[in-house]
């Protein structure tokens, strides 16, 4: 097996401009975390040279490792191997992108969420933008995957890479760009080094736009027929404020925007799954023929047309659930033949751990069953009830509704598996290491 130092590779997670970012394993304690390795790009090597992009990468890792705070990543380790220096963080599978299903087209919609959940991550990512700015630090990349999530749902920012202090001025072309695509300020794009803090303001603005209505706000001209109508007419505001082409016109601070984000109106939460009117987009129900019970391994290429899904990995329809309460922990899902774990895993689990918790169950006869198994993903569909009208996915009672993602028994690849985000109401894949909830099911 390859290793970096001690650290064992277990695959390449991205690259980037300076870097190559790795998925490792401290051996004996089985840590997992992400391993950040000096590797520039031939065409930035060019333009800055060896030596400036080496001081720029170990300047990232001292940012890093200086603050602390609950929403920036932290940094473990430091070292070089093989001449090349590298950097240790933690390491979370989930990410702001990848919840909303953000593409390398950028441009095409995401999955957008419930006001209250806009909230919920916007304040974790403004109180850690905060903190960068209180230590002088401008952050110049702010975007959706560089928000990674706990399985506690708390938001850690990284990928410092770009950072800027206060007061530096960095040697590079005229020519070189810095940031993101539709997420960097019109300003920055011209003058990276002169930015100040209402350029990161902007990054979150365009955030927090994509979060809300699954959109980029760059054409201001349709901004309004594009703004989705459950959303309060002071969110419209708010967003266009965030996002205002002339920092001028901007927050002036984290503060200040998180302050005006949190007196938003924030519909949302689970109350809504309960007799919520379903808006006319709403996939319908379909009749509920026999469904597949037999795992499968399948690739992305294949999977949203086995799973039967949309463009944004979303159910085409819902089978009809009638569901009763057994008294034993379980309920008869009588339409589909099924009967489910009521409660679930008290923690989220690591895939081979879903595989041990469903033994624990069959050793104990849970519920008097010894049948017990990982649903596959279109049995773990026909719990979705559709889509309520602020945009909340819906699990159908009784199940608890704060056990989000389960995983299922279809596999991705030899070391990946498919799970069901209930309240996102999409389906996605990660490796065997992440952790997301389980709950079981037999046949009636």
């Amino acid at each position: 097996m390859r290793r970096i130092g001690r650290y064992e590779i277990l695959g390449l997670l991205g690259r980037g401009g300076m870097s190559l970012v790795y998925k490792v394993r401290l051996p004996v304690i089985d840590k997992i975390m992400a391993l950040k390795r000096f590797h520039p790009h031939p065409i930035l090597l060019g333009l800055l040279g060896a030596e400036e992009l080496k001081r720029r990468f170990v300047n990232e890792a001292v940012i890093m490792a200086q603050l602390r705070h609950p929403n920036l990543l932290a940094v473990w380790d430091y070292d070089q191997a093989d001449g090349l220096p590298f950097f240790v963080t933690e390491y979370y599978c989930n990410n702001l992108g990848t919840l909303i299903g953000e593409s390398a087209e950028v441009e095409q919609p995401t999955r957008r969420l419930a006001p209250d959940r806009v909230v919920h991550y916007g304040r974790q990512v403004l109180n850690g933008v905060a903190r960068l700015h209180r230590a002088g630090i401008i952050h110049r990349d702010l975007k959706p995957f560089n928000f990674l999530i706990t399985e506690e749902d708390t938001i850690k920012i990284g990928d410092f890479g770009l950072s800027l202090l206060r007061g530096e001025t960095l040697p590079a072309p005229d020519n070189l760009k810095v940031g993101s695509p539709y997420y960097a300020a019109p300003e920055q794009e011209q003058d990276p080094d002169r930015v100040d803090v209402r350029a990161d303001l902007y990054s979150v603005g365009v955030t927090l736009h994509r979060l809300a209505t699954g959109t980029l706000p760059q054409d201001a001209g349709k901004l309004p027929s594009r703004f989705p109508p459950e959303l309060d007419p002071r969110w419209e505001g708010f967003l266009r404020q965030g996002t205002a082409p002339d920092k001028k016109d901007r927050f002036a601070s984290a503060k200040e925007m998180l302050l005006e984000m949190e007196a938003l109106p924030q519909p949302g939460g689970t109350d809504l799954c309960q007799g919520a009117d379903l808006p006319p987009e709403t996939p319908p129900a379909v009749p509920c023929t026999s469904l597949r019970r037999r795992p499968v391994k399948v690739r992305p290429a294949e999977a949203r047309d086995l799973f039967d899904l949309d463009e944004l990995w979303r159910p085409r329809g819902y089978p009809p659930a009638r569901l009763k309460e057994r008294g034993d922990g379980s309920v008869l899902a009588a339409t589909q033949g099924l009967i489910w774990e009521q409660a679930g895993s008290e923690y989220p689990l690591t895939w081979p751990e879903a595989g041990d918790y469903i033994r624990d169950l069959n050793r104990d006869r849970f519920a008097g069953r010894s049948d017990w198994r990982l649903p596959t993903v279109a049995e773990l569909l026909s719990l979705i009830t559709g889509t309520p009208r602020i945009l909340s996915y819906c699990l159908a009672p009784p199940f608890d509704l704060e056990k989000k993602c389960l995983w299922s028994a279809d596999r991705r690849s030899f070391t990946a598996a498919w799970f069901v985000s209930i309240d996102l109401g999409f389906v996605f894949w990660q490796d065997f290491t992440c952790h997301y909830f389980v709950r079981a099911v037999c046949t009636a």
